[in-house]
């Protein structure tokens, strides 16, 4: 017999579970979206952690896997092949405007690996696009699938050393460093989806109600405001969008309003309290100390170069402090044009799910996550930079797109 066919013999036995290679395509392309993930999951070594990974060492680990992320989705996507997208095609357009704006920027050297990092991000998500279509949704699960790993590790580094995952009262990922903005803001991203597959449908009402009790504390623990009225807001409009053809969305909103209604008589001090977060007046107002740095980047002098594409690419701060406004942040990193570009990506993903999507799961989704990421982008930044907010935006323009699916149909 030969080595060919005891091979055969051998692959053909019972007991051997074969993978289809349509399921192993599917996988990767999972592995894929979580390298993605991986690599906006900033590595924060000054933020407490238990894990003893030495700054360099997670650093080169959540920016290295933007690297994998390109190799496996080569191997994935063989022969190449890119469906047309107005969205990506702005965001290429956005990522060209920061290399050029950074070829004058003070601090060079990380101006354009910022700028190169924000090329390949895009380019990785063009070759992702033959699966924008797939009726399964996969990339949206995807997500949430990785987002439910990262609030997993938030929790069992909560329950591992409860005084560092609080420290000054907020709840931080300790296991791999995570600020408490950014757990908020993946539990308020995953809270929002999870209802919205309920809604339409497309999740048991069991799951979707262990998933959101058990990541609304998690919300509240952050104390992030911002996450929390983003999800609300975004939760609202997707909800509005399902109100004439669902039920089930319908007896949700009317329960929604009497416990609100209910909530803000009884516990209206305690909100109040939350929302505070022990600041005064005038720091609330000020929004955290937000406003004085806003204020000193519009009154910063520019040359009509900077004026219209910017500063190059930063680390979204000036003079030192955070920006935290993606407007604000877009405009001193590439201009006016930088932008324009911005607002369009998100005009069009935006018109696109109101007027030219039919009502339906997708459509729900995709104005969730909009209306998600313009409410925090005033008070956050990332939409024009490789970010969450990015790659949420990026999912939001795959559920709107329109074109025949010639891949995944299942």
């Amino acid at each position: 017999m030969s080595g060919v066919q005891v091979l055969r013999r051998i692959n053909d036995r019972p007991g051997r579970r074969v993978v289809s290679p349509e399921r192993r395509r599917r996988r990767r392309v999972q592995l894929v979206w979580g390298c993605l993930l991986l690599n906006v999951l900033t590595f924060f070594p000054e933020a407490p952690h238990i894990i003893p990974i030495p700054g360099p060492i997670g650093k080169l680990i959540a920016q290295g896997s933007l690297l994998v992320a390109a190799v496996l989705v080569l191997t994935v996507n063989r022969p190449t092949r890119i469906r047309p997208s107005v969205f990506i095609f702005l965001a290429t357009l956005l990522a060209t405007e920061a290399l050029a704006s950074s070829l004058r920027a003070e601090f060079l050297f990380g101006a354009l690996y910022r700028s190169g990092r924000l090329f390949l991000f895009v380019m990785v998500l063009w070759l992702l696009t033959p699966w924008w279509t797939r009726r399964d949704l996969l990339l949206v699960r995807t997500h949430l699938m990785f987002l439910w790993i990262v609030l997993g590790s938030v929790v069992l580094g909560l329950f591992a050393a409860p005084g560092l995952a609080l420290t000054e009262d907020r709840l931080y990922g300790i296991l791999w460093p995570i600020p408490p903005t950014q757990v908020g803001h993946y539990a308020a991203v995953a809270i929002g989806l999870t209802t919205v597959l309920w809604m339409a449908g497309l999740l048991p009402k069991g799951v979707a109600l262990i998933s959101v009790v058990g990541a609304i504390p998690v919300l509240l623990l952050t104390h992030t405001r911002t996450a929390l009225v983003a999800m609300l807001i975004g939760v609202l409009i997707a909800g509005m969008s399902l109100f004439t053809a669902r039920r089930r969305v319908r007896k949700t909103f009317a329960f929604g309003l009497v416990f609100f209604s209910v909530g803000a008589l009884a516990a209206g001090s305690v909100v109040s309290t939350w929302l505070a977060r022990g600041q005064d007046t005038t720091e609330v107002t000020e929004l955290t100390g937000r406003t004085r740095v806003w204020d000193a980047i519009l009154a910063q002098p520019r040359s009509t170069w900077e004026t219209l594409f910017g500063f190059g690419l930063s680390n979204k701060s000036f003079n030192g402090l955070p920006i935290d406004s993606n407007w604000l942040g877009t405009y001193h990193d590439v201009g006016l044009i930088g932008m324009a570009i911005n607002i369009a990506m998100v005009l069009f993903v935006l018109i696109v799910a109101l007027f030219f999507q039919p009502q339906g799961p997708r459509r729900a989704l995709a104005l969730f996550l909009v209306a998600y990421c313009v409410v925090a982008s005033f008070t956050e930044s990332g939409l024009s930079e490789a970010s969450p907010y990015l790659l949420e935006l990026t999912l939001a323009a795959s559920l709107v797109y329109s074109r025949a699916p010639r891949e995944g149909i299942r």
